[in-house]
């Protein structure tokens, strides 16, 4: 009520304009990954998925780079799925890997022949972490790594996935004309 908002002993519409647009975002996350389309936007891992590369894959079907093993995720596998990516796309900015953080934790360890580890930590507050020279970010959306799943995506995101906001605050209105019921 505008009592309650108005006489409370901390900002209550703040707290309620923070807490309902972080729960709008969660939700707004998990369709952007797996949204079906209906009333919702349709998540790139629930369209059409196919391994064809570019010249035979049908347009709005996503290529997929299988793995050397369903269940174990080796350098290699990283190299591939991020060179299976056309060059034009690579080289213009906004490409990216996207995990969740149970993935995260085992490319983590991966070195290269020199022992050297392949994710490097941001050095600078506010930017992403690296993986083969690319921002890396977590996702809980994401699968883990297992047979017939999708735990790393790569891909230029800006180029191949539009979201368009209208704003990024919520606003509150007060009626202090009409009463409950």
């Amino acid at each position: 009520t505008s009592w309650v908002l108005e006489d409370s002993q901390f900002n209550l519409e703040k707290w309620l304009n923070e807490n309902v647009v972080d729960e709008f975002a969660l939700k707004e996350n998990a369709a952007f990954f797996n949204g079906d389309g209906v009333d919702k936007p349709t998540g790139f891992l629930t369209v059409p998925q196919t391994e064809e590369d570019d010249a035979d894959r049908a347009f709005g079907t996503l290529q997929t780079v299988p793995a050397g093993s369903a269940t174990v995720i080796e350098q290699d596998d990283l190299v591939n799925l991020m060179m299976s990516l056309r060059s034009p796309y690579r080289m213009r900015g906004n490409c990216a890997w996207i995990m969740n953080r149970t993935t995260a934790a085992i490319v983590r360890k991966m070195k290269d022949a020199d022992g050297r580890l392949i994710w490097s930590d941001s050095l600078a507050a506010g930017q992403p972490a690296t993986l083969l020279g690319y921002p890396v970010f977590e996702s809980e959306e994401m699968d883990s790594v297992a047979a017939d799943s999708i735990p790393i995506a790569f891909g230029n995101w800006g180029a191949g996935y539009l979201i368009a906001d209208r704003s990024n605050r919520m606003r509150l209105l007060r009626d202090p004309f009409t009463r409950p019921g």
